[in-house]
């Protein structure tokens, strides 16, 4: 049972070809958490699992959360999964599609396959899209109390959900704080990633970032997307910025539309077998 490893700036995911594992249709629950697990696993921020057959696209995709959860897109993992696609010579530097629960999006490889642009789609602030509680709006500067704090939010969603809390300092502590609950506060029916946003000017942002069955995260692709999407609808920034994460840089053009192209590296880490002994394991 093969597997590749890649990380983009820390966040790192294990990809799965369904041809290597004969019998299984997805792993499941109880298969993901142990292979990402740090200790008694392969260790990752999660699992792709594909290319799959889709009529939407070129390629399908699902994307697996190291709690067993699956999530609806992931700008690094897209990224990821298309650099080990390009590695194994299914893409060039042609532009393709892949599909994913999130939506469908377009990726264009540079030569050489370490930058990855993708066009990550549309950015929506509406509360029943993303979907966030109570009467249809733009959830744009509301205010949630979480344990002895209260922030001021926004919520969008790229095709998953996002809280974005803008605010003058940030740290790895308050992200490790006040994420998990957050995550889970009861105004967002489908849980949420949380990103905490500092404007550094207009052109450069900075975040830290929970994520939704995974934990504190040195990047993410749709959180960089999404935390950009929102200081723009806020007027803090210009439609092309530089968003700074713990483990490094993403590029993000913004349209008129709130659609997003984001740019990124990817690193390829490893690749080996994975023992059916593993699956002994419970975690």
């Amino acid at each position: 049972m093969r597997f590749f490893k890649y990380h983009a700036l820390g966040n790192d995911y294990i990809v799965m070809h369904p041809a290597d594992f004969p019998g299984w249709t997805t792993p499941t629950r109880e298969q993901i958490r142990v292979i990402c697990h740090r200790n008694f696993g392969v260790g990752s921020d999660g699992i792709l699992w594909g290319p799959l057959p889709t009529s939407r696209a070129r390629f399908g995709l699902r994307i697996y959360n190291p709690d067993g959860s699956e999530a609806e897109k992931s700008g690094n993992g897209l990224r990821i999964f298309s650099r080990f696609l390009y590695d194994q010579k299914l893409v060039g530097t042609t532009p393709f599609t892949i599909d994913t629960l999130g939506g469908v999006v377009e990726v264009s490889i540079q030569p050489g396959g370490k930058l990855i642009t993708v066009e990550m789609g549309q950015v929506s602030f509406c509360s029943d899209k993303i979907p966030v509680a109570g009467p249809v709006r733009e959830v744009l500067n509301e205010k949630i109390k979480i344990q002895d704090r209260e922030f001021v939010f926004c919520s969008a969603t790229i095709g998953n959900p996002h809280c974005v809390i803008p605010m003058t300092d940030i740290s790895e502590s308050l992200a490790r704080q006040y994420g998990p609950d957050l995550e889970t506060h009861p105004l967002f029916p489908c849980r949420t990633n949380v990103q905490f946003l500092q404007v550094r000017d207009r052109h450069n942002i900075r975040i830290e970032i929970w994520e939704r069955g995974a934990g504190y995260t040195l990047a993410s692709g749709s959180s960089s997307s999404t935390a950009a999407a929102v200081a723009r609808r806020l007027g803090l920034v210009e439609d092309k910025l530089t968003v700074h994460m713990p483990g490094g840089q993403i590029s993000i053009e913004i349209s008129p539309d709130y659609a997003i192209r984001m740019t990124g590296p990817v690193t390829r880490v490893a690749e080996g077998q994975i023992h059916s002994e593993l699956y002994e394991t419970t975690v």
